[in-house]
């Protein structure tokens, strides 16, 4: 009767503690991007936002970053790895697929993106759920993002005049910047920005536009060593950024840890990844400048003629994106005015 007794309480035991080990779940978070670690976003929003999850959930979810896309395929693939379950979360850039996200392309026109990427972001997450809650429908959507002011990086002398854009040969990281690059006198070459440092070093361009935060990580520095910044209050030119999950993955989460997720995104969090971008822009730019390389500005003049340009080239996309079906002119003002109100209110 005692061993029978010892017995049971130990079975009793054992399922408490199979209880207690299934409530406590525990689940790994495979992430991947195509930066090296020390970029802006891995290491001032990416890696923060793991240690955040990893805490808020007392330890029970575990994020796992995966730079340099250790884990397979090329950066264009990485929507589609989410979106497949090949990876349980990512960052992906809807400018690498054309065509695909073209409500994005509204903060990546000429002059439309605040030169705080912080301000752009929190105004972009507010234009998805307007406008893109069903084009993402198929991940789980935690943050969108754009960077900071993009920069013209040159070898030899740096462009300071429209005439300079002639003939060059140009990598530009969207449609919409690449059309501008065209029009005023470059070739421009798309290509992710892992593949910008090789193409400097074997001459198949001669600069290109990338914001200052993600210079260092790449030596873009060491290989185009003038750089020229366009001046005022709105971006030449942005690229819209997605970090998103695997939406299998986050729908087999408990509700309590689908609450640490839900906490750890959305519209605050949206702002972090912009910050980021904006913390390493004043980082890079500081330490391109103590370096010794050639930094420059547009004059008013210039500024103002690509002004014209670009909003030419606005009224065209407008047009454009308004034959495919999408209130463009509606867009474009909702996205113009939620910039305004968070610049405001920063």
């Amino acid at each position: 009767m005692k061993h029978l007794l010892i017995s049971a309480m130990a079975g009793a035991v054992a399922l408490g503690l199979g209880a207690s080990a299934a409530v406590a779940q525990e689940v790994t978070l495979r992430c991947q991007h195509f930066l090296p670690p020390q970029g802006s976003v891995p290491a001032f929003f990416m890696a923060p936002w793991a240690e955040k999850i990893e805490a808020d959930s007392g330890g029970r979810i575990k994020v796992e970053l995966y730079p340099g896309m250790q884990l397979g395929g090329k950066p264009p693939a990485l929507y589609d790895q989410i979106r497949d379950g090949v990876i349980d979360c990512g960052w992906a850039l809807p400018a690498y697929t054309p065509g695909r996200f073209p409500e994005t392309e509204v903060f990546e026109l000429p002059f439309m993106s605040a030169m705080d990427a912080e301000v752009t972001s929190k105004a972009a997450w507010d234009f998805t759920q307007k406008y893109m809650q069903e084009r993402l429908s198929d991940i789980h959507l935690v943050a969108v993002h754009v960077h900071g002011p993009g920069v013209i990086h040159k070898k030899g002398e740096p462009v300071t005049g429209l005439d300079d854009f002639q003939g060059l040969k140009l990598r530009g990281p969207s449609r919409q910047a690449n059309k501008l690059l065209e029009t005023l006198g470059a070739t421009p070459i798309g290509m992710p920005v892992p593949a910008f440092p090789e193409a400097l070093s074997k001459g198949v361009v001669d600069g290109g536009v990338i914001p200052w935060e993600v210079v260092p990580g790449l030596k873009v520095h060491e290989l185009a060593e003038a750089h020229t910044e366009i001046p005022g209050d709105r971006t030449l030119y942005n690229t819209f950024f997605i970090w998103g999950m695997n939406k299998a993955k986050y729908d087999s989460l408990p509700d309590d840890l689908k609450a640490v997720i839900d906490a750890n995104s959305g519209l605050a969090t949206s702002g972090l990844a912009g910050a980021a971008m904006d913390k390493g822009d004043d980082i890079a730019k500081t330490m391109i400048a103590e370096r010794g390389n050639t930094i420059v500005s547009f004059d008013d003049a210039t500024l103002a003629q690509l002004k014209e340009l670009g909003a030419a080239q606005t009224e065209a996309w407008i047009e454009e994106a308004g034959a495919m079906g999408l209130d463009a002119a509606a867009m474009v003002e909702d996205a113009r005015a939620l910039i305004a109100k968070y610049d405001a209110e920063k």
